[in-house]
């Protein structure tokens, strides 16, 4: 049987040489210089712009582009087409697209002021482009804010452990915070001792199990597990919630989404030094505790045979398992090609556009200087395709379940907590801690994702409003763009419609859009990306960005298409598949968004192309890039 080790040995063997030899061909190639003012230093107002230490922002910035999705989306691909396609997209795609996407993302920010992606189209294209890129990432947020906070409740209601955890670390993070900024105290000691005190908290966490209502079904949670309002009922009563032990949107789920959109709300609008950099910095350990720590089990307990079960691929999980998928995948989701949908399916763990909302959001808020972007921009990326690969390898050692190649995010997520448990009995540690541990990983993925989202969707509106007094041509009066921009009200507003979709059930059948949005935004921050190089220098060559660029593009108009023209025309519509009304409007309400979205995708490529041949043809000026 094939070992699981084959499958890290490959990951690590790409990304080393491409951290090695291409990040720093492309560090010269955007010329980073340390002399240069960042605009964390140049704009610093204690509240976005607040310069961090690099291992303090890498936490932040890794913490925040890791999600559910790297998880989610590896074990889903692997269970349908095998674990060496998945293996494949991550371990070649990643250091030759995503890292390059997040590098590139990051250093554009950089050179204009820690402006968006939208910003940097808008200087070069003209603000037609800007505006529709910015709405196109405003909607696109809100998708991943409704999608993390769904997640995030499922974790918690499978391992009630991870919530208690969380809420220990969340104040710790307060607590450092303070302790950091307003105390002033030492950076190391602090860190021991908070660091720690997380690593107690999943003990802590352990012991006392806490839920928000009781379980559908009798001897689901861990003995001693806290029913916090039990006295309200079994939860029934919720918005959006089902009383079915194989629903989704359980009522314990049901209650912990509003809670997760409530904190993103609040943490997105306090200062970064309160909550975003301390809890990040924090949590960081945690995460590189897990993907570390599992990539280090894998080793330990391949070489020794320290593993409570041998780590190898269950006969599950086939290296390949036919173009179409399984049978498995075929029979709970129809055909479903390797092309394009694979690499549709595989977002964050090799290229993902929220990345670059995150790159050129927060992130380049808070770059001390420009060379940590190296490691941040580009390393950070890498870190996440590590925990894609470990997601692959708890899926092989835990072996395929129906909801994990169905594409059930119910059945992804419990399976990487419990292959990771298996993982880390590698080191000696028992898998009864072992896959809470790992829980308590992924919702620290997603927690600070989703405040993360929150805070970006913020930006992104401050921009299509206009900030800083400037003037806007969006048609909004002086108080509806204040309320549309403001610190506290644009989150509301954000963490409301994430709501009424997650309660709606609709956030199952826009699952594909999102995947699908979130690929698009990616190739069209590379756009941003090669319009910026382009317009820089006329020596610059567009291959780094524009390549990928076209790949993306390519790859997610065509998946867009399948889900439009197959997934909902053909079988849902001609073949009548679905027969209530309320499916088939969801049909036609798919189709419209994926054809929209297709449609603003190739308008701004094409905005961006004429830019691009315009300047090079000569019958323009390269404009320099902006320090401003």
């Amino acid at each position: 049987m094939t070992s699981v080790i084959w499958i890290v040995v490959a990951v690590l063997s790409t990304f080393t040489v491409g951290y090695m030899g291409y990040s720093r061909y492309l560090s010269r190639f955007v010329e980073l210089d340390d002399d240069r003012e960042t605009p964390a230093h140049k704009y610093e107002d204690g509240q976005e712009y607040v310069p961090a230490k690099k291992p303090v922002l890498l936490g932040h910035h890794f913490s925040s582009i890791a999600g559910g999705a790297p998880i989610v989306g590896p074990i889903t691909a692997g269970a349908i087409w095998g674990w060496v396609p998945a293996l494949l997209w991550v371990a070649i795609g990643n250091p030759l697209m995503g890292a390059v996407h997040d590098f590139i993302s990051l250093s554009g920010s950089m050179r204009h002021e820690g402006k968006s992606i939208g910003y940097i189209i808008g200087e070069y294209v003209g603000e037609r482009g800007k505006n529709m890129l910015l709405w196109f990432a405003f909607l696109t947020i809100i998708l991943v804010v409704a999608v993390f906070a769904l997640v995030v409740g499922i974790v918690l209601n499978a391992f009630p452990s991870a919530a208690t955890a969380s809420l220990v670390y969340i104040g710790l993070a307060f607590a450092f915070g303070v302790y950091l900024y307003q105390l002033d105290g030492p950076f190391l000691p602090g860190t021991v001792v908070f660091v720690a005190g997380v690593f107690a908290g999943v003990w802590l966490g352990i012991q006392y199990p806490l839920a928000l209502f009781p379980a559908v079904e009798t001897g689901a949670y861990p003995a001693g597990t806290i029913v916090l309002f039990e006295f309200l009922g079994n939860g029934a009563w919720l918005p959006g919630a089902v009383m079915s032990a194989d629903a989704i949107l359980q009522p314990n789920v049901a209650a912990w989404v509003p809670v997760i959109l409530i904190y993103a709300s609040l943490a997105s609008a306090l200062p970064v030094w309160v909550l975003l950099q301390p809890r990040d910095y924090l949590s960081s350990f945690l995460l590189y505790s897990g993907v570390g720590g599992a990539l280090l089990a894998i080793i330990v307990g391949t070489l020794l045979g320290t593993s409570a079960q041998p780590l190898t691929i269950d006969p599950s999980i086939g290296a390949y398992m036919g173009f179409f998928g399984s049978e498995l995948a075929i029979d709970t989701r129809g055909i479903t090609p390797l092309f394009p949908l694979l690499f549709v399916t595989i977002a964050c763990g090799t290229i993902s556009g929220f990345h670059s909302l995150v790159s050129s959001g927060t992130t380049a808020k808070q770059l001390n200087k420009e060379s940590d972007a190296r490691l941040i921009g580009y390393g950070g990326m890498l870190g996440e395709g590590l925990l894609a690969s470990v997601a692959i390898s708890t899926l092989a050692v835990a072996g395929a379940t129906s909801a994990a190649a169905g594409g059930g995010i119910g059945g992804a997520l419990p399976n990487f907590a419990t292959g990771g448990g298996i993982i880390l009995t590698s080191l000696g540690i028992p898998q009864s801690f072992g896959a809470p541990f790992m829980a308590l990983v992924l919702v620290s993925f997603l927690l600070t994702s989703t405040d993360t989202a929150a805070r970006l969707g913020r930006y992104m509106m401050e921009e299509i409003v206009g900030t800083r007094g400037s003037g806007t041509t969006t048609g909004f009066s002086t108080d509806l763009g204040s309320f549309a921009k403001g610190r506290y009200t644009n989150p509301v507003v954000q963490s409301l419609v994430a709501y009424l979709l997650v309660i709606s059930g609709e956030w199952v059948t826009l699952w594909a859009l999102f995947g699908g949005a979130n690929q698009l935004l990616a190739a069209l921050a590379l756009l941003a990306a090669t319009v910026w190089l382009a317009n820089w220098d006329e020596s610059k060559q567009l291959a780094s960005t524009g390549v990928p660029m076209t790949i993306m593009v390519t790859i997610t108009v065509l998946g867009l298409s399948w889900v439009a023209l197959w997934d909902n025309l053909y079988q849902k519509l001609i073949l009548g598949n679905v027969t209530a009304l309320s499916g088939q409007i969801s049909a036609v309400v798919q189709m419209g968004l994926a054809f929209v979205l297709i449609y603003l995708a190739l308008s701004l490529v094409r905005i961006g192309y004429g830019n691009i041949t315009s300047v090079r043809g000569g019958s323009g000026a390269a404009a320099e890039p902006s320090d401003d």
